[in-house]
């Protein structure tokens, strides 16, 4: 299985400091961000990964990773976005890298608490198909936001006014080579952006093929100023916790 990190976009959210620091290596703590998903993908036995990065500053990826090396890595790849046009658009980025394979895709700005290698598990055990995570958060309006029935994901919603669940959709994904048939044949959305939920959507159009974990322990997504100080915030408790206790 190969592993993707979506790591571009101009981090606008983050300003000024991302205009001169590519968001991703901005510090959580006492790491850079981008470090998280990284050992998200490593901490589940994934080996093979490439960064898809856009925007300014992006040189930084490889003066601070360089080959992978320091994870323990088989390889570590690097593929440039041009221009925005969404995380399915970037993802697509992805097809030559991943070719026929399955794959685990993470969003760059996604820190969490546990390991996720069961739920790799559970996807390798499907025959085809894609699974997604999913978090039970307190303000569903601000994500896509999973309905289910009868044990399987019955729609994916972004940003319901009216939320059926609290079940947000995270950024980690797991995909089959069918993706990449999705993604060319997808409509562009009102942001004119190829949508990841749309891709979603059409998995479960195409016989129920999206299956659903749930995730255990805490997430982040640090996309946000507040959100990053509270990573940060909680990274550093978890680090006292981990030193008290070794």
């Amino acid at each position: 299985m190969k592993g993707v990190i979506l790591a571009g976009g101009l981090g606008t959210r983050l300003y000024p400091m991302t205009k001169v620091v590519n968001k991703h290596l901005l510090p959580i703590y006492h790491l850079p961000l981008i470090y998280y998903p990284l050992r998200i993908l490593v901490d589940a036995g994934i080996k093979d990964i490439l960064i898809v990065t856009g925007g300014q500053h992006v040189e930084g990826f490889l003066c601070l990773l360089g080959s992978g090396r320091e994870f323990g890595l088989d390889s570590l790849n690097y593929i440039y976005q041009e221009q925005e046009g969404g995380i399915a658009e970037a993802l697509g980025l992805a097809r030559n890298f991943v070719g026929e394979d399955r794959m685990c895709v993470v969003l760059g700005d996604n820190i969490i608490e546990k390991n996720i290698e069961w739920i790799k598990i559970q996807y390798e055990a499907q025959i085809s198909g894609a699974r997604v995570v999913l978090k039970e958060v307190t303000d569903p309006t601000r994500f896509g936001i999973a309905e289910l029935e009868c044990g399987k994901v019955k729609r994916i919603e972004e940003k319901p006014k009216e939320p059926k669940t609290n079940l947000a959709v995270i950024g980690i994904y797991f995909y089959d080579n069918q993706v990449w048939d999705i993604i060319d044949n997808l409509d562009r959305g009102p942001r004119g952006e190829l949508e990841i939920t749309d891709v979603n959507n059409e998995y479960i159009r195409r016989g129920g093929q999206l299956e659903y974990s749930i995730l255990d322990g805490w997430w982040i997504d640090a996309g946000t100023i507040p959100s990053l100080y509270k990573a940060s915030t909680i990274i550093e408790e978890y680090e006292k916790i981990k030193d008290r206790v070794s």
